[in-house]
């Protein structure tokens, strides 16, 4: 499994609670686009809407600037295969007070291309600056290990 695009910023604002595997449903330029790494995951989200479920505001640039469609649309909302049983029990836990569907990283499993998506609770301020304390120390230690 190669990772070809990761929401770095998820695991700082979020505690992720659980993770799920959905299918992407690309066009043959994004595909070709996110195998050369030219995507952002940063403030996409998950929804669910008339039974299907979207990756919304995901960012995939042109596979080449120069051959691009006028009409190619970067962010447009990409369908996730998921089953029936999925969709419903991620739209429940969508609706708990709190809890938001972050898609967490785009990677490839036997050629197939799919997304990890993390049922999420967000963080409080206090919790990140300790994350950032943490991080802080941690790299002291190394300095001074490293001399």
């Amino acid at each position: 499994m190669t990772t070809l695009v990761k929401n770095k910023t998820a695991t700082f604002n979020y505690h992720i609670l659980e993770k799920k595997e959905a299918g992407l449903v690309l066009q043959g330029q994004e595909v070709k686009a996110l195998r050369e790494k030219k995507a952002s995951l940063n403030g996409s989200y998950v929804t669910i809407k008339e039974g299907n479920s979207y990756l919304v505001n995901c960012n995939i640039s042109p596979y080449q600037q120069k051959n691009t469609s006028i009409f190619y649309n970067p962010r447009r909302e990409r369908r996730l295969l998921l089953s029936k049983k999925e969709i419903m029990y991620l739209f429940g836990k969508a609706k708990e007070k709190g809890i938001s569907l972050i898609p967490l990283r785009i990677y490839t499993k036997n050629r197939l291309i799919k997304l990890e998506i993390g049922v999420a609770r967000g963080k409080k301020k206090y919790d990140k600056r300790e994350v950032m304390k943490k991080r802080e120390i941690d790299k002291r230690i190394r300095r001074v290990v490293k001399r």
